[in-house]
């Protein structure tokens, strides 16, 4: 009889090797995760405020505090205030009842956070109208020395009970044309008309509005320079969503 022949033996296939990730991807992966915003776990109720000069970014801001913290947003009243047209046309005529405007919407606000179960954030402060704009406003020419004396009067009789915001976030933008260049991108038809020396001259009240709630008002504030950061998207929101996590926490 024939020997049968031997089957030639097959080593065992090993399965396929996964796909290499190159350098890139990986490096792209770690990136995405370490561009997640932080999150922050609140122990109580807060109400935090924006603050900053004409056009430095603090709507956008506060939505965007709003949305990613779950806060409820009280928008500055601009669109419906009623003498903010005319102001802009003729502030030495307008001053002075633009600012009780002012004064009566955020005290309004200041009374709705104080019921409103969840933290809030609030867009532009109480006290800039005070501190910043009266006193500048004066200083111009526009409200007289009786019109100031009687907006303080106002002022201290319509804040005596209110409670103060925990925590302000104050926008800092030294450029006055990066300003300029945000007021125009916006389109509000009333801001067409502000110059860039009025805005400096803000600015200059602005440089010192922190220890102003710091020492006054004893108000725990995070200025934030903003003139080249943008905040809307990529890696500028996750910095400013991160610094903003670290100070909510503290």
């Amino acid at each position: 009889m024939s020997a049968k022949k031997k089957q030639p033996a097959f080593a065992a296939v090993p399965p396929p090797a996964p796909p290499e990730i190159s350098a890139i991807e990986a490096a792209a992966a770690a990136a995405s995760v370490k561009k997640r915003p932080k999150k922050v776990k609140l122990s109580r109720k807060l109400f935090i405020a924006m603050a900053g000069n004409i056009g430095a970014g603090k709507t956008t801001a506060a939505k965007m505090i709003s949305q990613k913290f779950g806060f409820e947003l009280f928008d500055e009243p601009v669109i419906d205030n009623r003498f903010l047209k005319d102001y802009y046309k003729d502030m030495k005529r307008w001053s002075f009842t633009l600012q009780l405007e002012f004064l009566i919407r955020r005290v309004e606000h200041h009374e709705l956070i104080h019921k409103v179960a969840k933290s809030c954030i609030q867009d532009r402060t109480l006290y800039e109208d005070p501190e910043i704009f009266a006193k500048y406003l004066h200083g111009l020419g526009f409200m007289t020395d009786s019109e100031l004396e009687l907006y303080f009067e106002y002022f201290q009789r319509t804040t005596r009970t209110i409670a103060h915001p925990d925590k302000v976030i104050c926008f800092d933008v030294p450029n006055v044309q990066v300003l300029l260049d945000r007021i125009k991108k916006r389109g509000r038809e009333e801001e067409k008309g502000i110059q860039s020396q009025f805005l400096r001259g803000l600015s200059g009240y602005y440089a010192t509005f922190p220890m102003v709630l710091q020492n006054k008002y004893g108000i725990d504030v995070l200025t934030f320079d903003v003139t080249s950061l943008d905040i809307r998207l990529g890696k500028g929101r996750d910095q400013f969503l991160d610094t903003i996590s670290d100070f909510l926490a503290k």
